[in-house]
């Protein structure tokens, strides 16, 4: 079967190193575009995240759809309608919170609409995360979270040598009840258990009547490993981790090579 769909991660993998996206990579999509095949952003930021880029890869249809919060959420993107939404509950939130003080590392939780801390000495990565997805910050205790705010997703975030320290640490009964997933050095992701990249992927298309077969998915850290496995045609970066080009079809050039390009261009557009 042809490609119909690509499912594309946006840091590492969509833009370059400059976190741009490229000429030769937006020009590849709109003719991919142009041949009938549907261009979904797939990654861990929120729709805050990612509404720049959508308006300048003028997703905005009424058949557009982007996958956000590392799969949490599946919508379609001009009118919000969800698909799919797997969230974390208030006790989650007390149970997750625990762990990261009992480990040492900071914590920051997102809904839809607003990051919190409950942090005092504010990490520099909540900060920074915070600015790269336009999300308002905010300081709140434990005790002031209340059971209505709809938790989309936390993350444990710390020096990269610090996360890895502490990753052996957390039981095996909380690995298994959440999904936990790296998708930077510095961000360690605590997901709902339906929640990854590969399943979401799987709701959308199926939403969208397509089969796995004629999907295309890139991307170059371990939060894109499922649905890379997903996808009929999986393709990993060239700076992507080990574990994605192990599990991947094809590796395709780095991000700040157009390597997006260079695999829309010979898989989808020579086809």
């Amino acid at each position: 079967m042809s490609i119909k769909l690509i499912a594309i991660d946006i840091d590492g993998t969509l833009l370059n190193s400059h976190h741009q996206l490229t000429n030769e990579v937006h020009t590849a999509l709109k003719q991919a575009e142009a041949q009938g095949v549907k261009i979904v952003l797939c990654t861990g930021r929120p729709l805050t995240g990612v509404e720049s880029l959508l308006e300048e890869l003028d997703l905005f249809s009424g058949n557009d759809y982007v996958i956000t919060y590392n799969g949490s959420l599946v919508q379609r993107t001009h009118d919000k309608e969800i698909v799919s939404k797997f969230g974390l509950s208030h006790d989650d939130y007390l149970e997750i919170e625990l762990l990261a003080r009992k480990l040492g590392v900071h914590l920051h939780t997102e809904t839809e609409d607003t990051m919190y801390t409950s942090n005092r000495d504010i990490s520099p990565y909540t900060i920074h995360e915070a600015s790269l997805v336009n999300m308002p910050l905010k300081y709140r205790t434990p005790e002031e979270m209340t059971e209505e705010l709809s938790i989309i997703k936390m993350m444990m975030i710390d020096e990269p040598a610090l996360l890895d320290e502490i990753i052996p640490l957390i039981p095996k009964s909380f690995m298994e009840k959440y999904t936990v997933v790296k998708s930077t050095p510095f961000f360690l992701e605590i997901l709902n258990k339906e929640v990854h990249k590969g399943a979401a992927l799987e709701r959308l298309a199926t939403h969208l009547g397509l089969d796995s077969s004629e999907v295309m998915a890139l991307g170059d850290n371990e939060n894109d490993v499922t649905m890379i496995e997903y996808a009929g045609l999986g393709i990993a970066m060239a700076n992507a981790t080990e574990n994605v080009k192990n599990v991947a079809d094809i590796i395709t050039a780095s991000n700040d090579e157009h390597g997006v390009a260079e695999a829309i261009k010979q898989y989808i557009l020579n086809n």
